[in-house]
């Protein structure tokens, strides 16, 4: 019995899947050699990452945001619904550049949903669909191929797989427009000076690499499945 979609050949689309897979790799080295480089360079003026954001957003005007601590390295975000920035171990108590910079670019999340910066707001509405997408995109594909290569269910799961993809998409003008915001407010605040503000910028676009990173592999992961299953079309 032959089964579907499957034979004894070589699947040429695994090299899509590989070239995201060594994008990911270099993007999650390249963003940990880097922090790890400038996290040991205090800043000149000694703050630590918790100090700076506490400063940038009373500067904004920001009073209804709280600065907690979150356990992990890198783990650093913003919580819009709970209106928090937890800064993890590596950034909050440290006074390194890299620090300062990550806990900077944190808050450029805040400034952008007081703003109501619309690709924030668009990322925002996209999260529930997007962790259906990531949860149950490959899942309801298999389901379709075990049942007889139903095409009705691969074309779901690839349609609603696509929901993660476009939420990754959507990611990358937050993350460059929050690092930009964050670099600008480094710099003219003078919580980081001279030389400094070029060393933030090289580790925030490390960071910001990893996001284009994640898109690019899952774009590639998108586009393979429609190679391979055609939208639910059988192939004999």
């Amino acid at each position: 019995m032959m089964m579907p979609y499957y034979g004894y050949y070589f699947d040429s689309t695994y090299i899509l899947v590989l070239i995201g897979a060594v994008l990911s790799i270099l993007a999650s080295a390249r963003v940990n050699s880097t922090y790890r480089k400038y996290a040991r360079v205090r800043s000149m003026t000694g703050m630590t990452g918790a100090q700076a954001a506490e400063r940038i957003l009373y500067q904004a005007g920001i009073r209804d945001v709280k600065i907690e601590h979150v356990s992990g390295s890198l783990t650093d975000h913003y919580d819009p619904a709970r209106k928090v920035v937890r800064l993890s171990d590596s950034t909050y108590r440290s006074p390194s550049v890299a620090a300062v910079g990550v806990a900077a670019h944190e808050c450029g999340h805040v400034l952008q949903h007081k703003e109501g910066y619309v690709p924030l707001k668009f990322r925002t509405a996209l999260v529930p669909a997007a962790n259906i997408g990531s949860k149950l995109g490959i899942p309801l594909i298999l389901v379709g191929i075990l049942l007889g290569a139903n095409p009705t269910l691969v074309t779901i799961g690839i349609w609603v797989f696509s929901l993660a993809v476009l939420f990754q998409i959507v990611t990358l003008p937050v993350e460059f427009d929050a690092s930009r915001r964050a670099v600008q407010i480094l710099d003219r605040q003078g919580i980081l000076a001279g030389a400094e503000v070029g060393q933030c910028k090289k580790v925030l676009n490390a960071a910001a690499f990893t996001y284009v990173a994640a898109a690019a592999a899952s774009i590639l992961q998108l586009l393979r499945l429609i190679l391979l299953f055609g939208g639910g079309r059988r192939r004999d």
